[in-house]
């Protein structure tokens, strides 16, 4: 069949396969996927169908039909995978950001009404037309940074409502633009106001009145906020237990403030991933590693210490030296990481907690593929899979980390489609 789209001549041709198929990549295979020089990559409809060195083209299936671009001198690498977004919320927190310079700390602007609590009343006041607006221009901007998927994580209403509102939003979001929504329940980001105090009864309104409401096809993932301040491990762990009897699979926000414990536990439970894990040792990842077979992805976060102005970056590069698959993430959402730039956030991991290029890239297509269960879809470029492939105005992996926040994307391709600028 004739290819219906060619990427031809790329300079570099990162593929992000090579390693074993059926599990993240960890240890030396992070950075050791395969990298093929002066190379092409062809789709018909939404697939890639061949790739390889350009010696090895069949040009008999390419057409004037054929769309083809000419990546001569540059990178072409897959659709970048974002998999920790906090994507529908109402308002922002500008005014805090501000306050934050002037060296008030976030319990000072807590005690005031403000920090989640904020954006908590704005995301309940507003409308799920107002929501649905500002997740498109959300979305619109993660593509002209090269996102072809991501995740999109509730959490913003802390009560049944407005819960199962968001979700519903990000779900059509994802229908009404390209990029490909996974949605996430995290209702239980930290108690709703209204269970100020009572976290226990919190959770077991979320179980008796959210999760019955959702089904693991539409919204595969359930996730909670284990830390101080939120959710114990004990708390954490009867509820991860109760959402998996529902058939949902489970996240984890763990060890961003404290050494607690979840991430392990959570790993003992299967979760697809462990997220910021900034206080989690390296001998408490190389037990993750191996008491999930591997399969568990610690989602980093860099952008967020980076915003807050902390010391503290989770130790990527001995998370990786201990077999754990290591995946990227900016954490978009109002409080932590109002930025969109995966770009930026690949070059602090590299710059702030050990991690090569070829490691980074690969913690933002393919880890982060399998942190979201999409791995057999895309995060890779192999035959079979969704043809999402990004054209960059680089010549070489190695300069994707060098130039600081620039966003190197010249073109993007969702499903075998080009997308305008």
């Amino acid at each position: 069949m004739a290819y219906t789209l060619l990427l031809r001549n790329c300079a570099q041709l990162l593929t992000l396969a090579g390693a074993p198929a059926h599990r993240p990549l960890a240890g030396e295979n992070q950075g050791n996927w395969r990298l093929l020089p002066d190379a092409y990559v062809a789709c018909v409809e939404d697939r890639i169908v061949a790739l390889g060195p350009m010696s090895e083209l069949d040009e008999t299936l390419v057409t004037p039909a054929t769309t083809v671009l000419d990546a001569a001198g540059r990178v072409v690498m897959p659709g970048l995978v974002e998999c920790h977004t906090h994507l529908v919320f109402g308002g922002n927190r500008a005014q805090e950001f501000q306050r934050k310079l002037q060296g008030e700390t976030y319990l000072d602007i807590l005690a005031s009404g403000g920090g989640i609590l904020s954006t908590v009343r704005a995301t309940r006041a507003a409308s799920s037309e107002q929501l649905l607006d500002q997740a498109l221009h959300h979305l619109l901007g993660f593509r002209q940074y090269g996102v072809t998927t991501l995740e999109a994580k509730s959490g913003y209403g802390l009560d049944a409502e407005t819960e199962l509102r968001l979700l519903e939003v990000a779900q059509e979001a994802g229908r009404r633009q390209p990029v490909r929504v996974v949605p996430t329940f995290l209702g239980a980001h930290v108690p709703g106001p209204e269970y100020r105090g009572r976290p226990t009864e919190y959770l077991q309104m979320l179980v008796q009145e959210v999760l019955p409401n959702l089904h693991p096809q539409d919204v595969p993932f359930v996730d909670i906020f284990c830390e101080e301040g939120a959710f114990s491990v004990s708390e954490t762990r009867r509820y991860l237990e109760q959402a998996q009897a529902l058939g949902f699979r489970l996240k984890i926000h763990a060890e961003q403030l404290h050494d607690l414990g979840g991430c392990e536990m959570a790993a003992e439970l299967g979760a697809v991933s462990i997220d910021h894990a900034d206080y989690l040792t390296p001998a408490g990842a190389a037990r993750v590693a191996r008491v999930s077979g591997g399969n568990t992805v610690a989602v980093l976060l860099p952008l967020v210490p980076l915003f807050l102005r902390q010391e503290r970056y989770a130790p990527g590069r001995a998370f990786i030296d201990a077999g754990l698959p290591v995946a990227l993430s900016t954490d978009f959402n109002p409080g932590s990481c109002p930025s969109k730039n995966l770009w930026l956030a690949l070059s602090v991991a590299c710059l702030k907690m050990g991690l090569t290029p070829a490691e980074a890239v690969a913690a933002v297509t393919l880890n982060a593929a399998w942190a979201i269960g999409q791995q057999q879809q895309c995060g890779s470029l192999e035959p079979g899979k969704r043809a999402d492939i990004l054209l960059l105005h680089v010549p070489s992996l190695e300069e994707i980390p060098y130039w600081l926040g620039e966003n190197p994307v010249q073109q993007v391709i969702i499903g075998g489609q080009l997308q305008p600028a």
